[in-house]
């Protein structure tokens, strides 16, 4: 039983050295300002569900400085990419 696992496993290994190789990320021009700004989006997302959720007073006020900041990168970044 052993032989057929290893049968296959070099089998496996021969198929993948025969497979084109898969480019790695998008070169595309501003594919990493598309990416940063996804990012961005995401996390702000994330943080005013978080916002909504907090009922200490620091706290909310913690997630309302932290959204602030995004917003005002997220701003930036569209200034970059509209300039």
């Amino acid at each position: 039983m052993a032989r057929g696992w290893e049968s296959k496993s070099v089998e496996m290994q021969m198929e993948e050295r025969q497979a084109p190789p898969v480019p790695h990320g998008n070169h595309r021009p501003g594919a990493a300002e598309d990416r940063q700004r996804e990012l961005l989006e995401m996390t702000r997302r994330r943080l005013l569900v978080e916002l909504d959720a907090a009922t200490h007073p620091a706290h909310r006020a913690q997630k309302q400085k932290a959204i602030d900041h995004l917003d005002e990168q997220l701003a930036q970044l569209r200034q970059q990419q509209a300039g």
